[in-house]
């Protein structure tokens, strides 16, 4: 069983003539070659490292948890220009999400994988899903986006702007854009159920204050700026209908099954939004299922209630 911290790099070329990307994974579980295969798109400061003492998803992925290391060969790409192994788009701009769902593909094909149990992703990693499913359905079993979709809403837009203009004008731009971050990451109801107004007397600042400026320095060390400036621009670049179809129609006549998850809290993407996929899909015949987090958490809530994700989870990789 493969269950190595390593770091490995393949050379792809990048679709639209933007030259060849560096493009690294790490491989969990069982062989590629015997095992049906999982692939999971990390969340936006997440990377690679899907468990493990370091794994941001170690409590659902691992021997014997809900996706079972013991039955299933694990692939997880990072998006290029997100800073592991100083890894950097120069020309970042001209990249959508589209872009990076290509590359995966690619990687993949160097690796010889022509099938996937399963395709699961949160947030940007959802999208990326979601672009990655409108080119290559055909070889994908399961697909399951969590508190995410298949576009970036006027509302995703106008935080990542607010993103941009915060790293391209603070005088401590990664610290303080993930500030206004969490914001979007979790609600109210959330902020006031763990600090209750409560004081950092060493500090001399609200707890919740504290907790922020926490957020703000742990990220700062994990992004250089460019590479913040990145992830910030493919979020807001994702459109699964850029080609001009639209999605129902194009996943029509696809044989995967889709498992949406939504948050009741979630105020990046809201709940509503994924209910009307939901919708559009099933009316068009496609094979799709809606479930729902329940927390006070927000859009992070995939990240914490790991209960619940284990309940709807389990179906399917059991």
């Amino acid at each position: 069983m493969q269950s190595s911290d390593d770091i490995r790099q393949i050379s792809v070329t990048a679709p639209r003539n933007l030259g060849v990307v560096s493009l690294s994974y790490q491989l969990f579980g069982q062989s590629l070659a015997t095992h049906p295969v999982v692939m999971i798109n990390h969340a936006l400061t997440g990377d690679a490292q899907i468990t493990g003492k370091r794994g941001w998803w170690r409590q659902l992925v691992g021997p014997g948890k809900t996706i079972d290391t013991n039955r299933f060969a694990i692939v997880a790409f990072n998006i290029p220009g997100n800073g592991v192994l100083d890894s950097q788009l120069n020309n970042y701009t001209d990249f959508h999400t589209g872009d990076i769902a290509e590359l995966f593909y690619q990687g993949l094909e160097q690796l010889d994988i022509q099938k996937l149990f399963a395709v699961i992703g949160g947030s940007i990693g959802g999208c990326i899903g979601w672009e990655f499913m409108v080119q290559h359905s055909s070889m994908v079993e399961h697909f399951i986006p969590i508190a995410t979709d298949w576009k970036a809403t006027d509302w995703l837009i106008a935080n990542t702007y607010l993103q941009d203009q915060i790293l391209k004008n603070s005088s401590n731009p990664v610290h303080d854009a993930r500030l206004h971050a969490m914001m979007c990451y979790r609600t109210p109801e959330s902020f006031a159920y763990r600090f209750q107004r409560t004081v950092n007397e060493e500090a001399q600042m609200f707890n919740v204050e504290t907790w922020l400026r926490h957020h703000g320095e742990k990220l700062k060390r994990r992004f250089s700026l460019h590479s913040y400036l990145t992830v910030n621009h493919l979020l807001r670049s994702v459109n699964s209908e850029r080609n001009g179809t639209s999605l129902a129609k194009t996943l029509t006549t696809a044989k995967t099954q889709f498992h949406l998850i939504g948050i009741d809290s979630d105020l990046f993407f809201t709940p509503n939004q994924i209910q009307t996929t939901f919708e559009t899909l099933k009316t068009e015949g496609v094979t799709v299922s809606y479930a729902e987090i329940q927390s006070l958490h927000g859009h992070d809530a995939f990240l914490i209630e790991y209960e619940q994700m284990d309940q709807f989870l389990t179906p399917i990789f059991h």
